[in-house]
């Protein structure tokens, strides 16, 4: 019984071995996780600070706690993809060397991402309130891949970074990047100074 058990055995071995399945192999193509975006809703953020926007309604407000944070530094949190978008607030105080200096400090800290990034395009933009922002797109394994500064020169500055707090390669982000971009560019249209 153990001798046929072993040609037996033998016999499927070597039609497993004969038959050379690496002629019909297809390679997968790499997948990306699916990410499902909802439509956009927006809601007013709180007067509570010298700004007001829009924003989406899946995102939290969330107060920045990094000790060099100041007033009025805030996260528009988007839990479910682990994204926020930094916003820190200054103000100007009629006074064009702060400012300068200001927008200085913002251009360094988007170019320090010269390092990974493959391509860095700014555009000015026109605001809905007749200022003018500046958004950075950037390209490349970057931590932010789009940012922002916006001013009315004299009293208010604005900057926003968009960060994510996950390892997964930006290639796979993009339709998230994508679509919180268009949640900054709405933020930008509805931006109201306060006093």
């Amino acid at each position: 019984m153990i001798k046929y058990s072993l040609i037996l055995l033998s016999g499927l071995w070597l039609m497993a071995c004969g038959n050379d399945s690496s002629e019909n192999y297809t390679p997968k193509p790499k997948g990306y996780p699916r990410i499902d975006l909802p439509t956009a809703t927006y809601k007013l953020l709180e007067p509570t600070h010298p700004y007001q926007f829009e924003y989406n309604s899946i995102a939290r407000i969330l107060p920045d706690t990094f000790a060099r944070s100041e007033p009025h530094w805030i996260f528009i949190n988007y839990p479910q993809y682990h994204a926020s978008v930094q916003l820190t607030y200054k103000p100007v105080g009629d006074n064009i060397n702060r400012l300068k200096a200001m927008l200085e400090d913002s251009y360094k800290l988007a170019t320090r991402h010269n390092i990974k990034a493959y391509a860095i395009e700014e555009k000015k933009i026109r605001l809905k309130s007749g200022l003018e922002a500046s958004v950075i797109d950037l390209a490349g394994e970057v931590p932010s891949q789009v940012q922002f500064i916006t001013t009315d020169s004299t009293t208010h500055f604005l900057r926003g970074a968009l960060y994510f707090n996950t390892a997964t390669q930006n290639d796979s982000l993009q339709p998230v990047i994508q679509y919180i971009r268009k949640d900054i560019i709405h933020l930008l249209n509805t931006l109201k100074w306060r006093k």
